[in-house]
């Protein structure tokens, strides 16, 4: 990612990421679709404040909004992305995994 432009998409979806509530609807996602209402129990917030804090993850590349009716269902469009947290949370509590990691790796490689 050697281009300008390519970091700055990559900042902005690390910026969404970093919000305690957005980390916990990821984790959500994580396990498959789910709509903003299932969301706001998983987030114990607002349905409001529930919907920007998706519509951010949304606009930054990493979640797949998909209208079915009346509500809105989220998929996350980085399947990696919770394999990626999992490994950060290990590494910060001082127990990396080179499994997980290993994994991460070949999930990305093509």
């Amino acid at each position: 990612m050697a281009k300008s432009a390519d970091r700055a998409r990559l900042a902005r979806a690390l910026k969404a990421l970093a919000h305690p509530s957005r980390l916990g609807a990821v984790r959500a996602l994580a396990a498959g679709p789910l709509c903003v209402q299932e969301l706001q129990a998983v987030m114990g917030s607002e349905l409001s404040t529930v919907s920007r804090h998706l519509r951010m993850l949304a606009d930054a590349g990493l979640l797949d909004p998909e209208r079915q009716g009346q509500r809105i269902v989220y998929r996350l469009k980085v399947p990696c992305l919770n394999g990626f947290l999992e490994c950060v949370e290990a590494v910060l509590a001082g127990r990396p995994n080179r499994e997980l990691a290993e994994r991460l790796v070949k999930e990305m490689v093509p």
